[in-house]
């Protein structure tokens, strides 16, 4: 097999002409025939026992040569692209056959590639780091966290209901005077502020006392997920039975002995301080390289084709899939429940598809600018962090990925700590 021609007929698609030799043109032929006779009836021979060159005198001798193209064409093609240094996308291929026969075979394929990459300046790139410092403030809020997960509601009637209570209520809700499907509810517990229903619904119940019986206009938003209730006006009877205030508990000493192994206040806000400093670490780290990511992405020059954006949506829902799977749940009922179609999941995903694309572009281009590479040794160590995750042997992970690919992903990150490295952070 072998390129005969490589020509450029768009942005980012190339025509290939292709040549496959007789030799393999022969074998797939007749690895077609083993393949098919076993459903050929001939008359004087038991069926599959027929003699190929007696099938292709009854049938004719190209028989077999649709299927024997059809398995040839992703190698040829594959190796067709490496021989014209070009990088296949997965899109539609416009194939056309210019000739076929016992000598073999040549094709036009017309092709998506990877675009051609620019990318400068990608070093000494400004990045405003996030503080890391634990400051009393900080301190205190993570405290007030705490003391409001340690909390426990108790019924007030002494005032009327106000944001960050929760208030146990019976609504029924009318559009144009008819009540709808899914609009009525009783003893319903409702934690005010939270925003868990339409905007206006939850603010309009402030200022109510227990035993109050209103009604209260509302209006649905234009995404809302019921296509009859979208951007209508409605009307909700509302009685509210009673309300429930937080109560703290008091940050001391027998607190602190009760959610956690410490003694003391002084013990607990120490340890509890190391935590924080951690965690804002952390999440320092990963504002730099969300900077490092968004400013590389920006210095991309390239003409991407469209279908390395919709292919990398296809693997991320798959990804997304899979999580769901693991729990429980698919995505039909994942769609079903947040009031979605696919088109508006694959919306949802376009933005981080479009990142992910330009970002592996990027980092691609530098690792080839740096000659980055990876040895067989962190190939290897690579295959034992990922047959580890996935708990599957090494030998399995090796199978389904290929080294290339574990290569050109070590290359990836090296390229990434290089720009880290070299980032101007203050």
């Amino acid at each position: 097999m072998s390129l005969k021609s490589s020509n450029k007929v768009d942005t980012n698609r190339y025509e290939l002409e292709v040549q496959v030799d007789a030799e393999t043109f022969e074998k797939a032929v007749s690895t077609v025939y083993r393949k098919k006779v076993k459903n050929i009836n001939v008359p004087g021979f038991r069926k599959g026992k027929a003699p190929r060159m007696i099938i292709e005198k009854m049938y004719g001798e190209e028989i077999f040569y649709e299927d024997a193209m059809q398995d040839l064409y992703p190698e040829a093609l594959s190796q067709a692209a490496e021989e014209a240094q070009l990088k296949l996308v997965r899109d539609k291929i416009d194939l056309d056959v210019i000739s076929v026969g016992k000598e073999g075979f040549t094709f036009k394929a017309t092709v998506t590639v990877e675009p051609e990459v620019e990318i400068e300046n990608y070093k000494g790139i400004e990045i405003a780091k996030k503080t890391t410092e634990v400051t009393e403030e900080i301190l205190e809020e993570e405290i007030q966290k705490i003391r409001e997960r340690n909390s426990r509601l108790v019924t007030v009637e002494d005032r009327p209901a106000q944001n960050g209570d929760s208030v146990v209520i019976d609504f029924e809700g009318f559009v144009d005077g008819v009540a709808f499907e899914g609009g009525k509810a009783e003893n319903y517990t409702l934690a005010l502020g939270s925003g868990n229903f339409i905007p206006g619904f939850e603010e309009q119940i402030v200022g109510h006392n227990t035993n109050d019986a209103f009604t209260i206009t509302v209006t649905f938003p234009e995404d809302y997920q019921v296509d009859d209730l979208k951007s209508k006006e409605a009307q909700f009877k509302i009685v509210l039975h009673e309300i429930k205030a937080k109560e703290l508990p008091e940050f001391d000493n027998e607190f602190i002995k009760d959610i956690s192994e410490k003694e003391t206040v002084e013990e607990y806000k120490e340890e509890l301080k190391s935590e924080v400093a951690q965690r804002l670490q952390k999440e320092s780290e990963q504002d730099v390289e969300n900077q490092l990511t968004t400013k590389l992405t920006e210095l991309l020059k390239a003409e991407i084709p469209e279908a390395m954006y919709e292919n990398t949506v296809d693997d991320m829902l798959r990804e997304f899939d899979m999580r769901l799977r693991s729990q429980g749940m698919d995505m039909q009922t994942y769609m079903q429940y947040m009031g979605m179609d696919k088109d508006g999941l694959r919306a949802m995903y376009r933005p981080q598809a479009e990142q992910r694309v330009k970002l592996r572009l990027a980092l691609d281009k530098i690792a080839q600018l740096e000659n980055l590479t990876a040895d067989d040794a962190a190939i290897e160590a690579e295959y034992e962090r990922m047959a580890e995750s996935y708990k599957m042997p090494v030998e399995k992970i090796k199978k389904i990925v290929s080294t290339a690919d574990i290569a050109k992903d070590l290359a990836v990150e090296k390229a990434m700590d290089l720009v880290k490295d070299s980032a101007a952070i203050a």
